[in-house]
């Protein structure tokens, strides 16, 4: 169920009226089925896989923590990470496997031998799994609610969070319907105390939770879905369009992702924060960064966080020693790119930000060696702010192109380099649109800086301001059927 539908609009109104009438059992039971029903909408088939993984990790980390021995708690952890990361490895990744190897094979005059899943299973359950192309379907959101599962076991391994014996409110914490498809990803420490909370009607917090979700909704349909027009226009054919137009399209796609991401973001912690919940902010103004390492401290925090504690920690993270410790780096931005998606060019993209950060680490070594101090005033910082943004803005070539072979990437690159300020602008829009999406941009810009979430305490403020944004987003946004964006990872 897309958040930006007249569907969600009634379920949410009908689910947030329903929670508020019933007691503690009551909510759980209701938030359970109908984050079930919000699942289900996308392909139903695909819930059975999400209940399987429940059950496993549910009594994983009973098992775990009931565990005398270290041994056999490490075996049963890694029993449930197996369990989740095949899962998803294999919707996620069997088909790019396959390509790339059959590719292989073929380019060295051999018989292909990895064969496409619709032999290995053929009949109703092939046709419910995979495209009318033949290959796998993704389970919407597996990536987001794998990894939260996953750091419900291990925290309990770690002796950080005690194992949940309701079931319930365990399947509620991998289900809960905000959060459910697109994060943030949560860790148990934050979510499962409130699952057992009753928290009663609080005014202050729906409207905090209203006000947050109807900006949300503005950075989707107003900004993202009218970037989305010129953005793709350029994307989908860039060997007729100029340099100048592909710079622009990409910068305005710098800001469509942004704003989809964050905006869906914004509707999951304020649907969530109307009810009571609190759920980790996953922005805070990125493209301010001055660095890579600060772009990736206000940028998808709940993954950045994930990885860090997860993986780049495990590794060693800084105790090993400075190489080791750019390794890690390295490999967790890699890993990074395979978990947004199965393409070289993600691959490419994580390579390019663990490249940024370790080229980064070794120049601010060879600065303090030289005993160079870059002086900090308001010059140098927006010089930083703008260098990151065009180091962050030459990935996206790689993200966005995610499909298209890694080629055309390098050949959209190419032609943004030779650019030219007489090239004409090849887009969709005319002047006084194109304007209007700079003004927006600008608007958001200036809005984040001041305010990263609109006060709401003054009651005639929010009563003025709420309907206003609502109106602007009726008048004002693009009716459209694009998904958010991270709906496919």
């Amino acid at each position: 169920m897309d958040f930006h539908s007249i569907q969600f609009a009634v379920f949410f109104i009908v689910v947030t009226l329903a929670y508020f009438s019933l007691s503690w059992t009551g909510r759980w039971v209701l938030l359970l089925l109908t984050s079930c029903y919000f699942y289900m909408v996308f392909k139903p088939v695909f819930i059975l896989i999400l209940f399987g993984t429940i059950v496993i990790d549910y009594f994983a980390g009973i098992w775990i923590e009931k565990s005398q021995e270290q041994k056999q708690k490490k075996l049963l952890l890694i029993i449930s990470l197996i369990s989740n990361i095949g899962i998803l490895a294999f919707f996620k990744y069997y088909d790019f496997v396959q390509d790339s190897v059959n590719t292989i094979l073929s380019n060295l005059d051999l018989r292909p031998m990895f064969p496409a899943f619709t032999r290995i299973v053929p009949g109703p359950i092939a046709e419910w799994m995979t495209t009318g192309s033949g290959k796998l379907l993704l389970p919407i959101g597996l990536s987001f609610h794998t990894f939260q599962a996953m750091s419900y076991t291990i925290e309990v391994y770690r002796g950080n969070q005690k194992a949940e014996r309701h079931f319930g409110i365990y399947a509620l914490y991998v289900m809960f319907y905000p959060q459910l498809v697109a994060g943030p990803i949560e860790r148990p420490q934050n979510m499962l105390f409130q699952y057992h909370s009753f928290f009663k009607y609080d005014f202050e917090q729906v409207k905090e939770g209203l006000m947050q979700m109807a900006f949300g909704f503005f950075k989707k349909m107003v900004i993202a879905d009218r970037l989305v027009m010129i953005v793709d226009a350029a994307y989908q054919n860039p060997a007729e369009h100029n340099g100048l137009t592909l710079i622009v399209a990409t910068i305005f796609f710098a800001f469509q992702i942004y704003c989809d991401f964050s905006g869906y973001s914004d509707i999951a912690i304020g649907a969530a924060r109307v009810m009571g919940f609190t759920l980790m902010d996953n922005f805070k103004t990125p493209y301010v960064s001055k660095s890579i390492s600060e772009f990736w401290g206000r940028w998808h925090i709940s993954l950045s966080s994930w990885f860090k504690d997860y993986l780049y920690i495990p590794l060693g993270g800084n105790r090993k020693g400075e190489w080791m410790k750019y390794r890690n780096q390295f490999i967790v931005f890699l890993v990074s790119g395979l978990w947004h998606g199965a393409s070289w060019n993600y691959v490419i993209w994580g390579a390019l930000h663990g490249f940024y950060q370790v080229a980064a680490s070794l120049r601010d070594k060879w600065l303090k060696k030289a005993g160079i101090e870059i002086p900090k005033n308001r010059i140098t910082n927006t010089l930083s702010v703008v260098f990151t943004f065009a180091l962050v803005t030459i990935t996206w070539v790689f993200f966005r192109n995610d499909k298209a072979p890694v080629g055309r990437s390098f050949m959209i690159l190419k032609k943004m380099a030779g650019f030219s300020f007489s090239e004409p602008l090849q887009t969709p829009m005319n002047h006084l649109e194109m304007w209007f999406c700079v003004l927006l941009i600008i608007f958001l810009l200036i809005k984040e800086h001041y305010y990263l979430k609109i006060p709401t305490r003054n009651t005639t403020v929010f009563f003025l301001l709420f309907p206003l944004i609502l109106l602007a987003n009726y008048f004002l946004g693009v009716v459209s059927e694009n998904q958010f964006i991270y709906f496919q990872f």
